[in-house]
């Protein structure tokens, strides 16, 4: 049974079944999202991995603090955050705009010399080739129908007055900036990128999720993909935390195999 405690910061819902990890993996919800999409990851992961599932502001336990809608805020945000786990190799999983969240956490990191074992974005695009819309600008309705068409996570809680008007603000949050984040280079990073895309995700196109490749060292790119629509990661994560699981499992020096 995994252990969950909290930082000082409240920004990782640290999951925890060894006294001395040996690698930390640091998820990122989607928008509108929260930490509770990794609450089972810990016992399918090796016990020496230690998962630190970010919690962002306007939600949860964070309810009362102000959302984060701007790319490079929420990403500095983290960053500072980490600070006192960075004693241990760090890996990096984000899902749809969590996947965008960590590849902005990954090139800070590296600009301070620490590169991640691996750097692991789930169901979105490469932001260098991203769809650009406005949904942060459009009306609830319209915002939550897009929500629904991605796919079914509980997106029945819209339907509810009390919980629609709690959670409303965190979403248009989330997709303004998601939305709104245009990264000025393609910059490339020195960990290996896995993308995992769902087979039916009508948000991925699949040329835009392998352009994550670009991003990534010659050889050190590789595509997944499983059953399933935006949220495949639900149904599927068994599969897809085994996958995570062999590619942070070995330590240093895993290699990610060509797509």
């Amino acid at each position: 049974m995994a252990i969950t405690t909290y930082d000082a910061t409240k920004w990782f819902r640290v999951h925890r079944r060894a006294t001395d990890p040996r690698l930390r993996l640091v998820c990122l919800p989607h928008a509108g999202g929260t930490a509770q999409l990794f609450h089972g990851w810990p016992t399918l992961l090796p016990e020496d991995v230690e998962v630190l599932a970010v919690r962002y502001p306007g939600r949860q336990d964070r309810l009362a603090e102000a959302c984060v809608d701007d790319m490079a805020t929420l990403a500095d945000m983290i960053e500072e955050a980490l600070q006192p786990w960075l004693d241990r190799p760090l890996a990096l999983f984000g899902h749809s705009m969590g996947a965008c969240v960590a590849y902005e956490l990954a090139l800070r990191l590296e600009a301070r010399g620490i590169v991640p074992e691996h750097l692991l974005v789930s169901a979105h695009e490469a932001p260098q080739r991203a769809e650009r819309m406005a949904l942060h600008r459009a009306d609830d309705e319209t915002l939550i129908t897009r929500v629904r068409h991605l796919g079914d996570l509980h997106s029945e809680v819209y339907d509810i007055p009390e919980l629609r008007d709690l959670l409303l603000p965190a979403l248009r949050a989330d997709y303004r900036l998601i939305e709104s984040y245009q990264p000025p280079h393609a910059t490339s990073v020195k960990a290996p990128i896995t993308a995992y895309v769902g087979q039916d995700d009508p948000s991925c196109l699949l040329d835009r999720v392998l352009a994550w490749s670009e991003l990534a060292a010659p050889g050190s790119f590789e595509l997944c993909s499983f059953p399933g629509d935006h949220f495949y990661l639900m149904p599927r994560e068994a599969e897809v935390v085994a996958d995570v699981a062999a590619r942070v499992g070995h330590g240093p020096g895993l290699t990610a195999l060509r797509p």
